[in-house]
Protein backbone atom coordinates (compact mmCIF):
# COMPACT_ATOMS: atom_id res chain seq x y z
CA UNK A 1 0.00 0.00 0.00
CA UNK A 2 2.97 2.58 1.06
CA UNK A 3 4.16 1.69 -2.69
CA UNK A 4 0.96 2.56 -4.39
CA UNK A 5 0.23 5.73 -2.39
CA UNK A 6 4.06 7.21 -2.72
CA UNK A 7 3.25 6.41 -6.39
CA UNK A 8 -0.20 7.67 -6.54
CA UNK A 9 0.75 11.12 -5.07
CA UNK A 10 4.07 11.31 -7.62
CA UNK A 11 2.08 10.80 -10.72
CA UNK A 12 -0.97 12.92 -9.06
CA UNK A 13 1.41 15.76 -8.48
CA UNK A 14 2.97 15.40 -12.32
CA UNK A 15 -0.85 14.93 -13.85
CA UNK A 16 -1.88 18.18 -11.66
CA UNK A 17 1.08 20.01 -12.32
CA UNK A 18 -0.03 20.24 -15.99
CA UNK A 19 -3.64 20.34 -15.22
CA UNK A 20 -3.33 23.58 -12.33
CA UNK A 21 -1.38 25.12 -14.59
CA UNK A 22 -3.98 24.79 -18.35
CA UNK A 23 -6.91 25.99 -15.49
CA UNK A 24 -5.38 28.79 -14.00
CA UNK A 25 -6.96 31.78 -16.18
CA UNK A 26 -10.30 29.95 -16.00
CA UNK A 27 -10.48 28.96 -12.49
CA UNK A 28 -8.53 32.42 -11.03
CA UNK A 29 -5.31 30.52 -9.74
CA UNK A 30 -5.63 26.65 -10.27
CA UNK A 31 -2.34 26.57 -7.73
CA UNK A 32 -4.34 26.42 -5.07
CA UNK A 33 -7.15 23.63 -5.66
CA UNK A 34 -3.50 21.69 -6.64
CA UNK A 35 -2.25 21.90 -3.38
CA UNK A 36 -5.58 21.20 -1.90
CA UNK A 37 -5.34 17.99 -4.06
CA UNK A 38 -1.68 17.28 -2.74
CA UNK A 39 -2.73 17.29 0.83
CA UNK A 40 -5.80 15.09 0.37
CA UNK A 41 -3.27 12.52 -1.44
CA UNK A 42 -1.18 12.52 1.68
CA UNK A 43 -4.27 12.97 3.96
CA UNK A 44 -4.86 9.40 2.45
CA UNK A 45 -1.46 8.01 2.71
CA UNK A 46 -0.81 9.37 6.51
CA UNK A 47 -4.31 8.03 7.31
CA UNK A 48 -3.57 4.02 5.52
CA UNK A 49 -5.93 4.96 2.48
CA UNK A 50 -9.31 6.08 1.97
CA UNK A 51 -10.38 3.38 4.55
CA UNK A 52 -8.41 5.36 7.68
CA UNK A 53 -9.46 9.08 6.55
CA UNK A 54 -12.96 7.38 6.60
CA UNK A 55 -13.07 5.81 9.58
CA UNK A 56 -11.59 8.79 11.07
CA UNK A 57 -14.27 10.97 9.77
CA UNK A 58 -17.11 9.01 11.32
CA UNK A 59 -15.49 8.40 14.60
CA UNK A 60 -15.52 12.61 14.46
CA UNK A 61 -19.35 11.90 14.43
CA UNK A 62 -20.02 12.06 10.34
CA UNK A 63 -20.87 8.76 9.93
CA UNK A 64 -24.17 9.18 8.39
CA UNK A 65 -22.21 11.86 5.52
CA UNK A 66 -19.23 9.25 4.69
CA UNK A 67 -21.68 6.74 4.33
CA UNK A 68 -23.74 9.04 1.48
CA UNK A 69 -20.23 9.85 0.08
CA UNK A 70 -19.43 6.33 -0.48
CA UNK A 71 -22.68 4.62 -1.59
CA UNK A 72 -24.03 5.47 -5.32
CA UNK A 73 -27.00 7.92 -4.25
CA UNK A 74 -27.15 11.90 -3.35
CA UNK A 75 -23.85 12.84 -0.91
CA UNK A 76 -24.71 14.90 2.54
CA UNK A 77 -23.38 18.09 2.70
CA UNK A 78 -20.78 18.43 5.81
CA UNK A 79 -19.81 22.08 7.24
CA UNK A 80 -15.98 23.77 8.10
CA UNK A 81 -17.52 23.31 11.56
CA UNK A 82 -17.94 19.63 11.62
CA UNK A 83 -14.74 19.15 9.29
CA UNK A 84 -13.41 20.80 12.51
CA UNK A 85 -14.05 18.55 14.81
CA UNK A 86 -13.53 15.43 13.19
CA UNK A 87 -10.17 16.23 12.37
CA UNK A 88 -9.19 18.35 15.61
CA UNK A 89 -7.90 21.49 16.23
CA UNK A 90 -3.73 20.51 15.94
CA UNK A 91 -4.36 18.47 13.02
CA UNK A 92 -6.22 20.65 11.10
CA UNK A 93 -3.90 23.92 12.11
CA UNK A 94 -0.72 21.73 10.69
CA UNK A 95 -2.86 20.92 7.63
CA UNK A 96 -3.53 24.90 7.56
CA UNK A 97 -0.10 25.70 8.09
CA UNK A 98 1.04 23.42 4.93
CA UNK A 99 -0.99 25.52 2.65
CA UNK A 100 -0.63 29.12 4.41
CA UNK A 101 -4.08 29.57 4.69
CA UNK A 102 -6.54 29.85 7.99
CA UNK A 103 -7.71 26.65 9.44
CA UNK A 104 -11.16 27.69 9.00
CA UNK A 105 -10.56 28.42 5.09
CA UNK A 106 -9.01 25.31 5.10
CA UNK A 107 -12.65 23.06 7.11
CA UNK A 108 -14.02 25.43 4.11
CA UNK A 109 -11.88 23.48 1.63
CA UNK A 110 -12.68 20.12 3.01
CA UNK A 111 -16.01 20.62 3.27
CA UNK A 112 -16.44 21.25 0.06
CA UNK A 113 -13.98 18.89 -1.79
CA UNK A 114 -14.02 15.66 0.59
CA UNK A 115 -17.12 14.92 -0.41
CA UNK A 116 -16.46 14.80 -4.01
CA UNK A 117 -13.11 12.79 -3.66
CA UNK A 118 -14.40 9.93 -1.89
CA UNK A 119 -17.49 10.23 -4.34
CA UNK A 120 -14.76 9.84 -7.31
CA UNK A 121 -12.76 6.60 -5.43
CA UNK A 122 -16.11 4.74 -5.01
CA UNK A 123 -17.87 5.00 -7.99
CA UNK A 124 -19.52 1.53 -7.25
CA UNK A 125 -20.00 2.70 -4.17
CA UNK A 126 -17.69 0.48 -2.02
CA UNK A 127 -14.37 1.19 -0.74
CA UNK A 128 -11.63 -0.03 -2.84
CA UNK A 129 -10.11 -3.38 -1.18
CA UNK A 130 -6.92 -2.37 0.96
CA UNK A 131 -4.66 -1.88 -1.09
CA UNK A 132 -6.22 -2.17 -4.23
CA UNK A 133 -6.45 1.44 -4.98
CA UNK A 134 -7.08 1.70 -9.00
CA UNK A 135 -4.49 4.04 -9.34
CA UNK A 136 -6.07 5.18 -13.39
CA UNK A 137 -9.10 5.75 -11.60
CA UNK A 138 -8.14 7.81 -8.76
CA UNK A 139 -6.39 9.73 -10.80
CA UNK A 140 -9.06 10.22 -13.32
CA UNK A 141 -11.67 11.16 -10.79
CA UNK A 142 -9.10 14.28 -9.14
CA UNK A 143 -8.47 15.28 -12.21
CA UNK A 144 -12.22 15.47 -13.16
CA UNK A 145 -12.49 17.67 -9.88
CA UNK A 146 -9.74 19.83 -10.66
CA UNK A 147 -11.08 20.46 -13.96
CA UNK A 148 -14.77 21.02 -12.22
CA UNK A 149 -13.43 24.13 -9.87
Amino acid sequence: MELQMGLLDQLAGQVLGSLAGGNEQQQGGGGGQAALIQLVLGLLQSKGGIGGLLGQLSQGGLGDQVASWVGTGQNLPVSAEQIGQAFGTSELGDMAAQLGIPSEQLAGHLANFLPQVVDGLTPDGQLPEAGNLDLGQALSGLAGLLGRG
